[in-house]
């Protein structure tokens, strides 16, 4: 029978705790309970630990927003890359043109062959719609990594040097910030003499170059003052590999994660910017943007044909924003449960 009074009953429990770590045989004791060894007691767990890596990839790999957007991306790469050889016809030759007819009937319906019908040239719209993934894609990732180079440079200019150059290129990059970021890169597109390709990459390159200089030197900066830096300058290690071995690997977590983030804004202003015309006018090799733009002038009678390359461009955004936030939580420690 326990006692009834709480005190009591607490001096019993440690009592039998204390006659059970007496016995050899650490069995349990009378009242029931477990039996704990003196020299057990405290002991920590020596389970080997987790990297940062691999504790995110555990939560990664059950999360399900990440995978269908790495699902998204995944396919879109894949398909970007092959598009070229499982098209069903070349995505320049007009052979429906014998279907067009300006007035009556300008563009082809579906039918045997041509699953989505064609375009106002009498060329493959789903053939079109697939090449036009590998243009998208390069586009996409070139002025991406363009960006990111930038970027790079900079935020290690004001992250690692401080001083008047971290003023100088702080103020450079808030005036860019200033500006939105569409009306930038329109900007840009524009000084060129003729549109192109390239002249869309650069623009939007551009525009990415402050997001990811601000965050490198934010993240360099919090590594200036962390211990590891201390100790290698009191060590009388040279700033430049202070720099390239300790800060910088230390700081490119945050970096990684906002590239997923900034490829499915580039695809979305390449898209802006080839529909407005400042993007590759040759429509030989297609572009989502640009076929966008080309449909304008059948919106009403043939919405498919912007209905389509839309929906595309959606669906690539959403895969690499959804990897993007689910990479974003899975490596931030504020957001760990």
């Amino acid at each position: 029978m326990s006692p009834a009074n709480p005190f009591d009953r607490r001096k019993q429990r440690i009592d039998d705790l204390a006659a059970g770590s007496a016995r050899p045989s650490g069995r349990g004791t009378a009242s029931g309970g477990a039996a704990v060894a003196v020299d057990d007691a405290g002991a920590v767990d020596e389970s080997p630990g987790v990297s940062l890596i691999a504790s995110a990839w555990r939560r990664l790999r059950r999360d399900p927003v990440f995978l269908v957007g790495a699902a998204i991306t995944i396919a879109f790469i894949v398909l970007a890359v092959i598009s070229p050889w499982i098209a069903p016809h070349d995505p320049d030759a007009r052979l429906l043109i014998d279907q067009v007819r300006r007035q009556s009937n300008p563009i082809p319906g579906p039918q045997p062959g041509f699953p989505l019908g064609g375009d106002d040239k009498g060329r493959d719209l789903l053939s079109r719609l697939l090449v036009g993934s590998q243009q998208t894609l390069i586009v996409g990732v070139a002025a991406t990594l363009l960006g990111l180079a930038g970027g790079l440079v900079l935020g290690i200019l004001a992250g690692a040097i401080g001083g008047g150059v971290d003023s100088f290129v702080m103020r450079a990059v808030d005036v860019l910030l200033s500006i939105p970021s569409l009306l930038l890169a329109v900007s840009i597109a524009a000084l060129a003499r003729e549109p192109s390709q390239w002249t869309v990459i650069v623009a939007i390159a551009v525009v990415q170059v402050p997001v990811f200089a601000r965050l490198l030197r934010g993240s360099m900066l919090a590594q200036r003052s962390s211990d590891h830096v201390l100790a290698a300058r009191a060590l009388g290690v040279k700033r430049r590999a202070i720099v390239f071995r300790h800060m910088l690997p230390n700081s490119l977590g945050p970096v990684i994660v906002q590239t997923t983030l900034v490829l499915a804004t580039s695809i979305i202003d390449a898209a802006a910017l080839s529909f407005l015309g400042l993007g590759n006018p040759d429509d030989a090799k297609p572009e989502w943007g640009q076929m966008l733009g080309r449909a304008q002038q059948y919106i009403i009678e043939y919405p498919h044909l912007a209905v389509y390359p839309a929906l595309c461009i959606i669906l690539v955004a959403l895969g690499f924003t959804l990897m993007g936030e689910s990479l974003r939580e899975a490596l931030d420690p504020k957001s760990r449960k």
